[in-house]
């Protein structure tokens, strides 16, 4: 008779998982979809609000994923989070394209400022990340959450700033699974916060 063990998990492995949650539930999808919503919903109509947040989700969000998903199966890249930086100089144009298909198809529709303000400032970002991305591998991971923080602080007040250490713990994850150094996830930070927060305000200013 023989009976097997189950080693227990050792901390590095913890660790790992623990970043690998961390960085797949806070990737930049999630974060963009949240802070659509953040800001949708403090419209004077929550209502419309939502709906135009529905919109920017679709473009800046949504149909990104697609296209990653796309690549994924055509072998472009082999992870959702496209850690190879040639490759992230193929997808970032792509997605680029379609959030400003989505901020036309908001001028076009009349919508709100704030909600305007919010898809522009997804794409100054992703433009002032491009050029960097060519020589160095830039955390678009904190980048997108730290504007995102700017954003709702922004629009719901500065008791927001008080949740930006979580910008600190996706850049951990971000390091622990050895996907970035720590300057590129503090340049990730600093380039988002800086950008989302200057566009979105000095168009909602």
């Amino acid at each position: 008779m023989t009976s097997t063990t189950t080693a227990a998990p050792t901390p590095a492995r913890e660790e790992n998982r623990a970043a690998r949650l961390i960085t797949d539930g806070m990737e930049p999808r999630n974060v963009i979809i949240g802070v659509s919503l953040g800001v949708g919903l403090a419209q004077n109509n929550p209502i419309t609000g939502a709906l135009w947040a529905l919109e920017a989700i679709v473009f800046a969000a949504v149909l990104p994923m697609a296209f990653i998903k796309y690549g994924m199966r055509k072998g472009m890249w082999a992870d959702r989070h496209i850690g190879q930086r040639q490759r992230r100089m193929i997808l970032i144009p792509v997605i680029m394209a379609l959030v400003g298909l989505g901020i036309g198809g908001m001028l076009w529709l009349d919508a709100p400022t704030d909600m305007v303000a919010l898809v522009v400032a997804m794409l100054a970002t992703l433009a002032v990340l491009l050029p960097v991305t060519a020589l160095w591998k830039i955390s678009v991971h904190t980048a997108v959450a730290g504007g995102a923080l700017a954003m709702l602080a922004l629009t719901w007040g500065p008791l927001v700033w008080l949740a930006y250490p979580l910008v600190a713990v996706i850049a951990w994850s971000r390091i622990s699974l050895r996907d970035h150094t720590l300057a590129q996830t503090i340049a990730g930070a600093a380039a988002g916060t800086a950008t989302a927060g200057a566009v979105f305000a000095a168009l909602t200013g």
